[in-house]
């Protein structure tokens, strides 16, 4: 026999009477039924693990659209970027504060404006230690263009290529450079040629959550500015026993010279002014030479511009006037007139480029600034980014 199903009501029947009627009514009255959203909420990043302070914030709707998004912590709601259609949620902010527990709240409905809420927790890394970086040269001072960009870290680096590019430089236009490494706490940044003359670089050390090796983390994102004065080069030729002297590619003045001597030659190559002294003793002694050796000498000499670290100077040299121009009868500096001198003393500052050419003997790298002697290749070569273009200045 076929048995009919069961008939199940969502309803409940009430049967009701009148008071001047005794026939009964029937009606039904139901209970709606909640319907489950069809939405799926996804938010990044979740409390499964401590994140990363860089970590992307984002919520996505599938089958639905977003209606209210926040992000809330301890300094109140993070911005962020709603997509047109809806279905995607973007943070604003790029870099979170370390050890803090951040909230996201996130609403979203389906096609029929069935809602779901959703609310979960994150909370960031809690580094045990830090390293921040400083930056040299300082701004309070105009340097040349043949100086690097230099940063020191307090501690060492061993993920060098995530650290060289949180490091930024900005200037009026692109400029093509790179980081290159003396040690493991130190870096320095050169461009392919020399600087441009009269310019500001700003240096960002972006090191918020930036690992110098694994546990040790950045800290303190900062910024400094270092001022280039205009392009100073002297070219020093000591077959013609001339120094040129250039601003900005314009000639200023030919400076009549005397280089160093057979046996004291002066160091072919590119150098930088390390330092300037009004007046200085000069001490044979100093580099070696005996004071009983005939070539021995202790004077005093006035306008010192350092080239290196072994003694090299421009300077005022009198005593070897008839030579300037002539010969080269020095012990390795490049010596002038004491007029001459007072002038490029004048009109140089530390940083600024010394050409020389014409000598036996080749500038030896690491005695003084001699970054400008290595190929492009070579500066390369210590870089784990590699080349990279300078930031333009909005």
């Amino acid at each position: 026999m076929a048995k009919w199903p069961p008939l199940v009501f969502t309803g409940l029947f009430v049967l009701g009477l009148t008071a001047c009627d005794t026939t009964p009514t029937l009606s039904l009255k139901t209970t709606p039924i909640p319907l489950d959203s069809r939405v799926l909420i996804l938010a990044a990043p979740t409390a499964a693990k401590p994140v990363e302070v860089t970590q992307p914030i984002f919520v996505k709707a599938e089958h639905g659209r977003l209606a209210e998004v926040a992000v809330l912590g301890p300094a109140g709601p993070l911005a962020g970027q709603m997509s047109a259609d809806g279905y995607t949620w973007v943070a604003d902010a790029t870099e979170l504060a370390y050890d803090t527990t951040y909230r996201i709240s996130a609403k979203a409905v389906d096609s029929r404006g069935v809602a779901k809420t959703v609310t979960d927790d994150f909370t960031t890394v809690s580094p045990e230690k830090f390293f921040t970086g400083s930056v040299s040269p300082l701004p309070d001072t105009a340097v040349g263009i043949g100086t690097p960009i230099t940063v020191t870290f307090d501690k060492s680096v061993s993920d060098r290529a995530a650290v060289e590019r949180a490091l930024v430089i900005t200037t009026p236009v692109p400029i093509e450079g790179a980081w290159a490494w003396l040690t493991d706490k130190v870096v320095e940044f050169r461009p392919r040629y020399y600087w441009p003359g009269d310019i500001t670089a700003t240096v960002s050390l972006n090191l918020t959550g930036v690992q110098a090796k694994p546990g040790i983390y950045g800290v303190g994102d900062s910024q400094s500015v270092v001022k280039f004065g205009p392009a100073m080069v002297t070219r020093v030729n000591a077959q013609s026993h001339q120094a040129t002297v250039y601003r900005n590619g314009v000639k200023l003045r030919v400076i009549p010279i005397t280089t160093g001597k057979a046996g004291f030659e002066t160091r072919s190559g590119i150098k930088v002014i390390l330092s300037k002294e009004r007046t200085r003793t000069m001490d044979a002694a100093t580099g070696g030479t005996d004071k009983k050796d005939p070539e021995y000498y202790r004077i005093l000499v006035e306008y010192a511009m350092r080239v290196t670290y072994s003694g090299e100077f421009l300077h005022a040299a009198p005593w070897s006037a008839g030579s300037q121009g002539e010969a080269n009868v020095s012990h390795g500096c490049i010596g002038m007139s004491t007029e001459d001198a007072k002038w490029l003393y004048d009109q140089t500052i530390l940083g600024d480029l010394v050409e020389v050419v014409g000598t036996s003997v080749d500038q030896d790298l690491g005695n003084g600034l001699t970054i400008w002697n290595q190929s492009w290749d070579e500066w390369l070569a210590g870089s784990s980014a590699g080349a990279v273009m300078t930031k333009r200045r909005d």
